[in-house]
């Protein structure tokens, strides 16, 4: 199938990789990291290969059975050991290299969101065979972040410099918390930083946080009869569901205005004509405090026993995934601003230019007269004004472990919505890979950085300890269950 974007050798010939070639590479730059730098350009068409063959599979979570075998196989080629199936977890993986302090790792996701596809094109084109699509660009993700540990080992072996470059491969982190499982297992417990970006409509570096969240399936088991010849004899699960979704939208009145509840009926019967015997519904509350989301998250418990209660059903429930908040680290952003700011963001050739415009007209008038594709190429000013993003992560848990950084890099056009089927199309085509590299570039500039300076490191660890505070000690939100494996089947 023809793509319109994906001319990944012409880009690499011509230099529009980035917004900044080689030759336009500022005077800053040491002669090491230039080419460092220049050996990432040179592979940007096979890491843009493996990215979209990721972007094709698009495995959702637990399930990304191929995209780990590819990002493992990757690794092992370059001189990685791999350790698979971590912490209970066939598709989760450990990669490391090199041996000593300072450890430093590489967060890598690489799964895809159910529910939503489109075809790498600006107009809207789902795509039918299909069942998921990676709407918030994780293949980009793991494939970027397996491209900077590579890069970060050549550096290592070439140098002589000591340590160890460590590549985790993470799986489910849309709602599947697989971090978290990663974390409580011990993975981080010798890791000095974790480095970290994500996909996004713009490049920054700020010192962000996120929303800590708990997420679950109620269950409803009724007694099904004819809804019609004998609705006497049947006590509908569904009536349970609806019943205790009513009483949580009465209950958003009296919560924190900035919690966050959602839900979708995942199973709500097969018939009208019969009455439902079973239906399930899956909820998310989130919140930036995580005793808040707790205690939310109990009286949404309650919601559901009375809702059981009132409907002659039984309920019951299971906690599929619960992530912290993200506990940033001042020091660590301001060195990944500062190389990103090295690096550029992403410029547009005339055929992405026209492909963005395109997209952009899809955005609405409120988007698209705010955010403008041009605006790809910027780096947001650096700003540790508490930004907040309105999501969840499980690269929370991890930076309560470990102190963690991270980045966004423009993959998509700006104005793009995550989870969106713009998102996807940008995240298919040649857009997504330089906004890619961008973040490969950021993420291995940053570590050899940590890797030649070890006061970074002893700056970044005393700033999360003094952040994390001293009586601090973690337990998991999601209580002491295994893996949920299936929670996408």
């Amino acid at each position: 199938m023809k793509r319109t974007l994906l001319s990944l050798t012409v880009l690499v010939a011509t230099g529009l990789v980035a917004n900044r070639t080689l030759a336009q590479a500022p005077a800053s730059l040491t002669k090491a990291q230039s080419a460092v730098l220049a050996g990432l350009e040179q592979k940007t068409t096979q890491y843009g290969t493996i990215a979209k063959q990721i972007w094709d599979w698009a495995e959702v979570g637990y399930q990304e059975h191929k995209s780990s075998a590819l990002l493992q196989e990757e690794l092992k080629k370059a001189g990685f050991t791999v350790q698979a199936g971590v912490a209970g977890i066939p598709t989760a993986f450990v990669a490391t290299y090199g041996s000593g302090k300072p450890v430093i790792g590489i967060l890598a996701e690489y799964d895809a969101l159910p529910g939503i596809t489109q075809d790498a094109t600006p107009e809207r084109k789902p795509l039918e065979a299909k069942r998921a699509g990676h709407a918030c660009g994780h293949h980009l993700f793991g494939t970027g972040s397996v491209a900077s540990a590579i890069a970060v080992k050549n550096w290592l072996q070439q140098s002589g410099k000591g340590g160890t470059i460590r590549l985790y491969g993470t799986p489910a982190e849309e709602g599947g918390s697989g971090k978290v499982y990663m974390v409580r297992e011990g993975l981080f417990s010798d890791t000095d930083v974790v480095l970290h970006w994500h996909p996004a409509d713009r490049n920054g570096a700020d010192p962000s946080s996120s929303l800590a969240n708990i997420t679950g399936k109620f269950r409803f088991r009724g007694i099904s009869a004819h809804a019609s010849a004998a609705p006497e004899r049947g006590r509908s699960a569904l009536d349970g569901v609806e019943s205790m979704n009513y009483m949580v939208n009465m209950m958003r009145e009296h919560i924190p205005s900035d919690t966050r509840v959602h839900y979708v009926i995942t199973r709500g019967g097969e018939a009208p004509n019969v009455v439902p015997d079973f239906a399930e519904v899956y909820y998310y509350a989130r919140h930036k405090n995580r005793a808040i989301v707790q205690d939310v998250w109990k009286r949404i418990i309650k919601a559901a026993e009375g809702a059981a209660l009132g409907t002659e059903t039984k309920m019951e429930y299971e906690i599929i995934g619960g992530v912290y908040n993200l506990l940033p680290v001042e020091s660590l952003a301001q060195l990944m601003h500062k190389n990103l700011s090295l690096v550029g963001g992403v410029t547009y050739n005339e055929e992405e230019t026209r492909f963005a415009e395109k997209i952009s007209e899809s955005f609405g008038a409120s988007f698209g007269s705010i955010r403008k594709p041009g605006e790809a190429a910027r780096i947001s000013p650096f700003s540790t004004n508490d930004p907040l993003s309105g999501g969840s992560t499980d690269v929370g848990d991890v930076s309560w472990a470990v102190p963690t950084v991270g980045l966004s890099a423009a993959t998509w056009v700006p104005g793009t919505a995550a989870h969106s089927w713009q998102a996807v199309a940008a995240g298919g085509t040649s857009i997504g890979v330089k906004g890619m590299m961008v973040a490969a570039k950021t993420l291995t500039l940053t570590a050899m950085d940590l890797f030649s300076n070890p006061a970074l490191v002893q700056k970044a660890r005393t700033d999360w300890e003094a952040a994390r505070g001293q009586n601090f000690r973690y337990e998991a939100l999601l209580g002491d269950r295994k893996p949920a494996l299936d929670y996408r089947k």
